[in-house]
C-alpha cells in the first residue's frame, strides 16, 4: 500500500469517526429508552456464517446471494448465473433460525433473489388461568416467517446497488401481526479509483408499523352500561414500530499473491429501537490449487450502552471451505459467537454456485 493509499483511507476514516460523534451527540440518552419495543425484531437476526463470523462489518464486501441480509446491493456484483445458499443456526433459548435463498442472473437487466427465513421454537408448554402447570401436555409452537424479495444491479464495474421488499408474519396461538419492510443499499468499490478500497451504505428494516389481531384477543365481560349478558369484547392491541436501522461500512482488500489474500472491514450501525453498533471483522483466504480455497475469519461488535443495558453478544469467529468445478461451486461455511447467560451461537451454511 502506498502513502497516497494510506493517506486516503485514514481520511476515510476520520470522516466516518466525525459522522459517528456526530449521530451520537444527537442522542444524548444513549441507553435508548425504546429497546426492546420492536416488532419484528427477528429481522435483526443474522444470516450466513461468513458476515456472522465477522461480526457483521461486511456491508462494503459482501457479495452474491451472501449479500440479501447485510447488504442488498451485493446481489448486484454476483457473476455466478445462479446461486443457492442455505443456513441454520442454534439461536438462544432453544431457537433454531433457518434461510434458505435463490438467485438468479439476468444480464443487464440485473440480478433476481428470493429467500425465507424462519425460527423454530420447538414446543412451548401451554399454560392457562386453568391449568397453571401445563398439566394437560397441551403445546404450542410460534410461528415467525420473513419472505423476501430482491432486486440489485451493477451499473458500472464499481458501483452497485438493490433493493430488498420484506413481508413479515407473526402468529402466536390465535394472535398475528403481519407488515412489510425495504432494505435499500449501494456499494462503491475502489472507491476513488483505490483498487481495494470499498464502501457500502445500507438502510434496512424501514416499513409501516405492525398491528397485531385475532380471536386469541377477545375477552369476556359484562357491560356497564345496559341490560346486555356477558359476552366477548376484543382488546386493540397496540401497534408497534420496525427495527431500522442505517449501517455504513468501510473495507480494504489485499491481494498478496495468487495463493493468499486478506481484507479487514468496519461498519458502525445506527439503530432506531436497538443499541448502536461498532463492527470490525477480518478475512485471510488461501488457495489451495486450482479447485480448493479456504478461509478464516474472525470479528468483534462493540455496543452504546449505559449501566443496566446488557449487550449479550461476545466475538465472533468461524471457517470456509470452496470446493470449485467446472460446473458448480460449493462453499461450506462455518461461525461461532459467544453469548452471555444462554449457549453460545453456532450457523452452518452452505452455498451453491453456477
Amino acid at each position: 500500500m502506498n502513502y497516497k493509499k494510506l493517506h486516503f483511507l485514514i481520511s476515510i476514516f476520520a470522516a466516518l469517526a466525525l459522522t459517528v460523534s456526530s449521530v451520537s451527540a444527537q442522542q444524548p440518552d444513549v441507553k435508548n429508552n425504546r429497546i426492546g419495543t420492536a416488532a419484528a425484531s427477528e429481522l435483526l437476526i443474522p444470516v450466513g456464517s461468513r458476515a456472522m463470523a465477522m461480526a457483521g462489518a461486511t456491508i462494503a464486501t459482501t457479495t452474491g446471494v451472501n449479500a440479501i441480509h447485510w447488504n442488498p446491493a451485493g446481489l448486484g456484483h454476483m457473476d455466478a448465473s445462479a446461486e443457492g445458499m442455505f443456513s441454520t443456526m442454534s439461536y438462544i433459548a432453544d431457537i433454531t433460525t433457518n434461510y434458505g435463498a435463490i438467485a438468479l442472473n439476468f444480464g443487464g437487466f440485473g440480478k433476481l433473489a428470493f429467500s425465507v427465513k424462519a425460527l423454530d421454537f420447538g414446543d412451548i408448554p401451554l399454560t392457562t388461568t386453568d391449568d397453571p402447570e401445563g398439566f394437560a401436555g397441551r403445546t404450542f409452537s410460534p410461528t415467525f416467517i420473513n419472505v423476501g424479495l430482491t432486486y440489485a444491479r451493477q451499473f458500472t464495474d464499481a458501483i452497485a446497488a438493490g433493493v430488498n421488499f420484506k413481508i413479515i408474519s407473526e402468529s402466536m396461538q390465535r394472535v398475528a401481526g403481519n407488515g412489510f419492510a425495504v432494505d435499500v443499499g449501494v456499494q462503491y468499490h475502489g472507491v476513488a479509483g483505490f483498487d481495494g478500497v470499498n464502501l457500502g451504505v445500507a438502510i434496512k428494516n424501514f416499513g409501516p408499523r405492525v398491528n397485531f389481531d385475532g380471536t386469541g384477543l377477545l375477552r369476556q365481560a359484562q357491560a356497564t352500561d345496559g341490560r346486555r349478558p356477558v359476552q366477548y369484547y376484543a382488546s386493540e392491541a397496540g401497534s408497534f414500530e420496525l427495527p431500522s436501522s442505517v449501517e455504513i461500512g468501510l473495507a480494504y482488500e489485499n491481494k498478496i499473491n495468487d495463493q493468499l489474500s486478506w481484507n479487514v472491514a468496519g461498519a458502525y450501525e445506527n439503530n432506531n429501537l436497538a443499541l448502536d453498533g461498532y463492527k470490525v471483522g477480518g478475512e485471510v483466504s488461501y488457495n489451495v490449487g486450482m479447485s480448493l480455497a479456504l478461509a478464516g475469519r474472525a470479528g468483534i461488535e462493540a455496543n452504546d450502552k449505559a449501566a443496566d443495558d446488557a449487550d449479550i453478544f461476545g466475538p465472533s469467529f468461524g471457517f470456509g471451505l470452496t470446493y470449485m468445478s467446472p460446473g458448480v461451486d460449493i462453499t461450506i461455511d462455518y461461525a461461532y459467537r459467544s453469548v452471555d447467560y444462554f449457549n453460545n451461537n453456532n450457523m452452518f451454511s452452505i452455498r451453491l454456485g453456477f
